[in-house]
This record gives C-alpha cells, sequence and structure tokens, in this order.
C-alpha cells in the first residue's frame, strides 16, 4: 500500500542503525590497537571477534530483517545502477527509501571486504609471540600469507571507508540529502507527494536473536577449533 506524505518516515530500525555505527567504532579500535601492537593487540583480537559476530548478524538481518536492511530490497542488477549513475546530476525528484542501487551494492562489497579482514585475522601470526587463535590449524607458509593479506588489505578498506564519506559528503553538498542523519534517527523526509511504499519493520526481538546466534558461531569457532 502507498500514500503520499511530507513527512519524517522510518526508513532504517535500530538494529540496522545499531550496526552501523558499532562497526564504524570497532574498526576504528580494530585498526588503532593493530597500529599500537604489543599488549594492545589483545584489544585487537576481541575487537576482530566483535565484528565478525556483527557481520553474521547483518546477513542474517539481511535476510528475515526489515525492509530495507533486506538484500533483496537494496541489491539490484548492473542494469539498475547505470540507469542511477546516469541520473546522478539531475535534479532530484524523489528522496531513496533506503539505500540507491549503487549504495546497495557498496554495502555488499563493505560487507565482503570486512569480511575477509576479520577472518583473516583468525590466522595471523608474527611468528614471535602474537598467534591468531585458529594459526595453528593451517601451515606457517599459509599463515604468513594470511598475515601479509591482512595487514595489507586494510587499506582497501581505509579506500572503501574514504568513498563512503566521500559519498555522504557529494549527497549533502550536491544533491541536498543528508544521509548521516537518517542513519541516526532511522527517518527521512521525503518531498510532498512522493510516494512511500510501506516499510515493513521487524521485530527487535528477533534482531537479538540473530546477534545471539551470530555471537554462539563466533565463539564456538574460537571454543572447538581455537
Amino acid at each position: 500500500m502507498q500514500k503520499p506524505t511530507g513527512k519524517p518516515v522510518l526508513v532504517w530500525d535500530l538494529p540496522t542503525r545499531l550496526f552501523h555505527w558499532l562497526l564504524v567504532l570497532l574498526l576504528v579500535l580494530s585498526f588503532v590497537t593493530g597500529k599500537l601492537g604489543g599488549s594492545w593487540l589483545k584489544w585487537h583480537f576481541w575487537s576482530g571477534y566483535s565484528v565478525l559476530a556483527l557481520l553474521l548478524f547483518r546477513i542474517g538481518w539481511g535476510l528475515v530483517g526489515s525492509t530495507t536492511a533486506r538484500f533483496s530490497h537494496f541489491v539490484k542488477g548492473p542494469a539498475a545502477g547505470l540507469v542511477y549513475l546516469r541520473g546522478l546530476f539531475r535534479p532530484v525528484t524523489a528522496v531513496e527509501v533506503g539505500h540507491n542501487p549503487v549504495g546497495g551494492w557498496m554495502v555488499i562489497v563493505l560487507i565482503i571486504a570486512v569480511l575477509a579482514q576479520a577472518t583473516t585475522g583468525l590466522f595471523t601470526s608474527d611468528d614471535i609471540d602474537t598467534f591468531g587463535p585458529l594459526a595453528e590449524k593451517v601451515s606457517s607458509a599459509l599463515s604468513s600469507k594470511l598475515s601479509s593479506f591482512h595487514r595489507l588489505w586494510i587499506n582497501v578498506i581505509l579506500v572503501l571507508a574514504g568513498l563512503h564519506v566521500c559519498a555522504s559528503l557529494f549527497y549533502y553538498v550536491v544533491k541536498r540529502q543528508n544521509l548521516v542523519l537518517p542513519m541516526i534517527t532511522g527517518r527521512k523526509h521525503l518531498p510532498d507527494g512522493q510516494m512511500a511504499s510501506q516499510i515493513i519493520i521487524a521485530s527487535s526481538g528477533l534482531a537479538v536473536v540473530i546477534l545471539a546466534i551470530a555471537a554462539a558461531i563466533v565463539f564456538g569457532v574460537l571454543r572447538f577449533f581455537g
């Protein structure tokens, strides 16, 4: 069912917003503690475990969560992305409810990139006194390769994060759309007359269950394989 509205529309549910900002904080913590090294690496590993649990939660939430959080809602084909890019500098006639076709693919790329970083971190080793929980489960040669990947891949994540920030600035300055505020409040203001499709907000209780399952998976891997 659709209805015209000029009022704020709830677009992002609380679990999605918490995931977004917690992931930002944990990535900053992981980066800083990784650079500091030494005793800080303990926090680096714990931050990495938390990132893994968050990513598993987001994957689950992307399957059964609220409408705008679902992959089926924002992952479109290449044609949709090209059409969107061609009209990027045209006068704004509508505000995207949720991710646009290009932003949707950026979400997928970021999830995969951070998942690769967090997963390889489990197998890292400096061959001295710092070992990931699964480092001894693979050969020293493979652990060394994964460690090198882990150290270099952070640069890819930094580039992706920079693109994400630049995109937000572009929308704020050029398109006159604030993408950050809705990720805090959960609501977007749509232009008068724009049709807002019904958005189903999933239960926060369901989010807690999915997060608990995600945390249990990470704990189980560390407990039984580490």
